[in-house]
């Protein structure tokens, strides 16, 4: 995972304001995954501005500890309140079965080699502690939707009129991604050593409607367009 964020940071929170519909939605999944394992010690890889951080602790959930590549980022995100290391979860030097919790939100989607950083992950985490990976899936309908922008490298094409959000991702953050499904990611997870896993997910309504109003999270993988995979130790 490389520090593609750099630059970008104001641009990143400045949508997730201009969408804050969809900012609830992806929330919600977020906070329906952490609450169903225990987070005393947890770690927020690729913790971007610690934007969902301070919400989640508006939630009743505090995150302390970051890791993040983005120097940009990071001096957000501790302005924010985080402990943040700058790195990559595949290099980190993370003391051994340290963390409770260790969570992706998002990041995935920007790491080449996922069987490394998990087991990264894996290593840092006590036994009985929890992985969360939470991403937009490739196979769904905003991952299909990313995939041709990231091809035609814009959103400025007369096919995606009509059928995107009132406001797209940056297009620079979507050039950069490497996309799963989530049975992929989970068969890695699984590899690893990971196991007894559960699915939460959200985001279930076409992208052109995505905004309109703020979807609760639910079990399950089929359907969202932002899902949550929680595996343990």
């Amino acid at each position: 995972m490389k520090a593609k964020f750099d630059g970008l940071a104001n641009k990143y929170d400045q949508w997730f304001m201009e969408n804050e519909n969809m900012y609830l939605t992806e929330l919600n999944v977020v906070e329906m995954a952490l609450k169903s394992v225990k987070t005393e010690k947890s770690l927020s890889v690729g913790c971007g501005s610690g934007l969902f951080e301070v919400s989640l602790k508006d939630r009743g959930l505090t995150i302390t500890d970051g890791l993040e590549p983005s120097k940009d980022m990071a001096e957000i995100a501790e302005k924010r309140g985080l402990n943040v290391k700058i790195g990559i979860i595949e290099d980190a030097k993370l003391e051994d079965e340290y963390y409770d919790c260790i969570y992706l939100n998002g990041s995935s989607t920007y790491i080449e080699d996922l069987e490394s950083a998990y087991k990264t992950v894996y290593k840092a985490l006590k036994p009985g502690g929890h992985i969360v990976v939470i991403d937009v899936p490739k196979e769904s309908s905003f991952g299909i939707l990313y995939q041709f922008a990231a091809h035609a490298k814009t959103f400025d094409l007369a096919n995606f009129e009509g059928i995107l959000p009132k406001s797209p991702y940056p297009i620079e953050l979507v050039t950069n991604t490497v996309m799963t499904t989530t049975p992929y990611k989970r068969d890695v997870l699984k590899k690893v050593g990971f196991k007894d896993f559960k699915f939460y997910q959200t985001l279930t309504t076409d992208p052109a409607y995505s905004d309109d109003y703020v979807e609760e999270a639910q079990e399950g993988y089929d359907k969202g367009s932002y899902v949550a995979i929680v595996g343990q130790k």
